[in-house]
């Protein structure tokens, strides 16, 4: 994952500051757009949750602060639904021109319900997908309701939402309620994913049973039991990242390069805090990190269980391609594996540091029609598979800065 920080301005030519996820593929599966909460920004850890795990899994997503929210220029005040809606459109419209059309949209909470009236907007947005989103604008209104006879007969008045003082006009009231979803969400046609916890205290998942009904297919539902509204939980937030880039794979469909790392070559790259290390293939990614006990996230495997994953999977192909050959009824293997340091018995240097050697001990469960001189026989096989050879020759490593 790689982070940019962009600018871009609206359409009152506020200056937006946005934060652009990018994978570690030069070109990603295709481009988002995330609109936080109301009255949250961009930095919200359930946004760059869910960011970042997307951008893992090979999407590049936009998140932005709206006008006059974290970093962006403007005033919150002078805003209103219609203008966040707008501030969308032109974070659409900066990455089709820097970069390429986003075809897909995600919201949380009512910058969900946002994301439905912008990607009625934007013909390239072929999917939208939404996070707690509530049914109808005028919910927000909830959020300040003992405020709301003020606002209308003052024409505006100071408001505390989530602990933040805030000043809202009469115009963003009436914009609120002149706004109707459920009309403009049975017009459109494209692929809907609607996600609520059923423990949401903030926007009931009522909500999200409006919004299905009146969506056209295609459309899912998934539940989020057990997360709160602001996914407050980092597992419950990027749970929902695999969520939307596995879901995704069905309404864009991803194209598989040719080989774009040249030959066999493995790309790794570490970017940020923590260990997190993102490996790209010529066909595939995956993560490697470390345990939390040592500073690492624990979203991939150790560096160590890597190489001996390298050593099984190999140890497992090679039997089942020798079986295959032979026409054993090899059924199944599995290999288990475990590394360790040893003191080397012949040392010279026994009792002084660097005396001891790795050790990689391999276990192997077979299952299938097989006598005892076929089992012994593919044991003796084990031995030969590639990366088990290579582990025992000598070997060279050459380490230098890419020209």
């Amino acid at each position: 994952m790689k982070i940019e920080r962009v600018k871009f301005l609206n359409p009152q030519g506020n200056q937006l500051s946005g934060s652009l996820f990018l994978p570690l593929d030069e070109k990603p599966r295709f481009f988002a757009v995330f609109a936080h909460c109301f009255t949250c920004t961009k930095n919200l850890k359930a946004v760059n949750n869910i960011s970042n795990t997307l951008s893992q899994l090979g999407v590049a997503v936009l998140s932005f602060d709206f006008t006059g929210l974290g970093s962006s220029e403007g005033v919150f005040e002078d805003t209103h639904f219609t203008s966040n809606v707008a501030d969308l459109v032109a974070a659409s419209d900066f990455l089709k021109d820097n970069y390429e059309a986003p075809k897909l949209l995600i919201g949380h909470s009512l910058g969900g319900t946002a994301v439905i009236f912008a990607a009625e907007q934007l013909d390239e947005t072929v999917a939208v997908v939404t996070i707690g989103a509530p049914s109808d604008p005028e919910h927000v209104k909830r959020l300040f309701k003992d405020d709301v006879e003020t606002i209308k007969k003052q024409g505006s008045a100071k408001v505390n939402i989530g602990g933040r003082s805030f000043y809202l006009r009469k115009d963003f009231i009436d914009d609120l309620e002149n706004k109707n979803l459920p009309d403009t969400l049975s017009k459109m046609r494209k692929a809907f994913l609607f996600l609520h916890s059923p423990q949401d205290q903030i926007v009931d998942i009522s909500n999200a049973a409006t919004l299905f009904q009146n969506a056209f297919h295609p459309k899912s539902f998934i539940t989020l039991d057990g997360a709160d509204h602001l996914l407050s939980e980092e597992h419950e937030s990027r749970y929902v990242g695999e969520l939307i880039s596995v879901w995704s794979k069905k309404y864009l469909p991803e194209e598989k390069p040719e080989n774009e790392t040249k030959g066999h070559q493995v790309k790794v790259r570490l970017f940020g805090e923590g260990y997190t290390s993102e490996i790209k293939t010529p066909y595939h990614r995956l993560l490697a990190d470390e345990p939390a006990a040592v500073g690492g996230d624990n979203l991939g495997p150790t560096p160590y269980d890597l190489l001996m994953a390298s050593l099984g999977t190999c140890t497992a192909m090679t039997l089942k391609m020798y079986a295959d050959r032979k026409g054993w009824d090899l059924k199944e293997i599995n290999v288990y594996l475990d590394h360790d340091k040893v003191h080397k018995e012949d040392s010279v240097d026994f009792e002084k540091k660097g005396s001891k050697i790795s050790r990689f001990t391999r276990s192997l469960e077979i299952e299938g029609e097989l006598d005892e001189s076929m089992k012994a026989k593919l044991l003796e096989i084990a031995d030969k598979c590639p990366v088990h050879r290579t582990l025992h020759e000598e070997i060279i490593i050459e380490t230098k800065f890419k020209s």
